[in-house]
């Protein structure tokens, strides 16, 4: 059952939320982020990716960096820019986009759940990645971000949720992204018992986004443990920052792909390829998206088409096999392109959804890439059944969006 509990967040004063908060340190480049913060001392960037406070020739893994991050961290609660709770709570943590709203409670997760998998993954981590952020956790002995989880749908804390979200937000604004994000405190003893009670007959829950910050996350709470001769289970080590979205709430976008050349082919040879193991059907220069599994766009020569997948070319019975990312990959990208590593091979791009079909246009008439391939995106049904399954969705599956707003909540990992 999923172990969660309250936490003494670390969080900016209602009037500083806008200049605190910020995009997550892995969606945007060094340089991007310089620009970002460009002229404003509270932006979390300073804390998050500190090298904008170096010649951009330091490299951002230089050991400085990192101390760097700790004492902007010191000196922005010095400041009175970040201020901690005086007792343990939850928060609510609303974001919205296009008119539509997903609510997830904060919480601090704990980590014995993820190292015995009742956190579940769906995807593998790196390891240079994950101790990138184990070193930003060790320095500042926080975590600073917060991961993204999904719960199966549970009445007793929509109700909780409904309930907290009729009052007045603690945060309420616009970023410059267009995207609404809304913050509520808990510090009601009775709803924060309730909260804990409710995760606790909670079998999973389910990374949806960050799985390196949450591997991270959880192996410098364990690296704790192990050195600390006195260890109980109790200390807040034990628990790391997370977002919890019920699945309902939650939706998952596009990943679709762009590659460079024709692995030798002509435009032609290419399309007589692929009939093989779709139906093609040439939807000339209108912009097409795809309208169910099994079905794709792709953008040659100026045209897009509609590509559907033949009856047994792949295999319904395997959670894996089935999913689109799997048959692209397989029949189109491998067995006639000639990509068989979609994490190492230069030859292909990946567009979030977010950026639209115009993107994946744009990149191929520029001459840039040679064609583009647009996927109808996984559901988190299919999602959580691989997590539960034990298997692991191939690169460049999921895209979640709106991504979760840094700085709104700080969880200290001694206190």
């Amino acid at each position: 059952m999923a172990k969660v509990k309250p936490f003494k967040g670390v969080r900016p004063p209602r009037e500083m939320v806008t200049e605190v908060a910020s995009r997550p340190y892995d969606v945007l480049n060094s340089e991007e982020a310089r620009r970002e913060a460009d002229g404003n001392p509270k932006s979390l960037y300073h804390i998050i990716k500190p090298e904008i406070d170096f010649d951009p020739a330091v490299d951002e893994h230089d050991p400085c960096v990192y101390d760097k991050a700790v004492k902007n961290f010191n000196m922005f609660q010095q400041q009175g820019w970040l201020v901690q709770d005086n007792s343990e709570r939850y928060y609510i943590y609303a974001q919205t986009m296009n008119g539509r709203t997903q609510y997830g409670i904060v919480i601090a997760a704990n980590v014995e759940d993820y190292l015995q998998e009742r956190i579940k993954k769906h995807e593998l981590t790196r390891r240079d990645k994950e101790e990138d952020r184990m070193k930003h956790v060790r320095v500042n002995n926080a975590n600073i971000e917060p991961v993204f989880f999904a719960f199966p749908d549970n009445e007793a804390l929509e109700r909780i949720i409904r309930d907290v979200t009729a009052g007045e937000p603690e945060y309420d604004f616009i970023a410059p992204d267009g995207f609404g994000h809304h913050f509520w405190v808990i510090d009601n003893p009775d709803t924060i018992a309730a909260i804990t009670e409710a995760f606790d007959k909670i079998p999973y829950l389910y990374i949806a986004d960050g799985h390196h910050r949450t591997a991270a996350a959880a192996l410098v709470g364990a690296e704790k443990a192990r050195q600390n001769p006195n260890h109980t289970g109790n200390e807040e080590y034990n628990y790391f920052l997370a977002v919890a979205f019920p699945a309902s709430h939650l939706n998952i976008i596009d990943y679709n792909r762009v590659v460079r050349d024709l692995n030798g082919l002509t435009p032609q040879q290419f399309l007589q390829a692929l009939e093989k193991d779709f139906f093609v059907e040439d939807k000339g220069n209108e912009t097409y998206r795809p309208y169910a599994l099994h079905n794709f766009s792709l953008y040659l020569d100026g045209h897009w088409y509609s590509l559907t997948a033949r009856e047994g070319r792949y295999d319904n019975s395997d959670p894996i096999g089935v999913l689109d990312v799997t048959i692209s990959s397989n029949l189109i990208l491998r067995d006639i392109l000639g990509i068989h590593d979609l994490r190492t091979d230069k030859r292909i791009d990946f567009v979030g959804g977010i950026r639209g079909l115009e993107e994946l246009k744009r990149r191929v008439d520029s001459g840039e890439m040679a064609i583009a391939l647009a996927l109808y995106p996984v559901s988190m049904k299919q999602l959580m059944d691989i997590a539960d399954s034990g298997n692991i969705m191939p690169p460049k599956t999921t895209w979640f969006e709106p991504k979760l707003r840094s700085g709104l909540v700080i969880h200290k990992l001694n206190d």
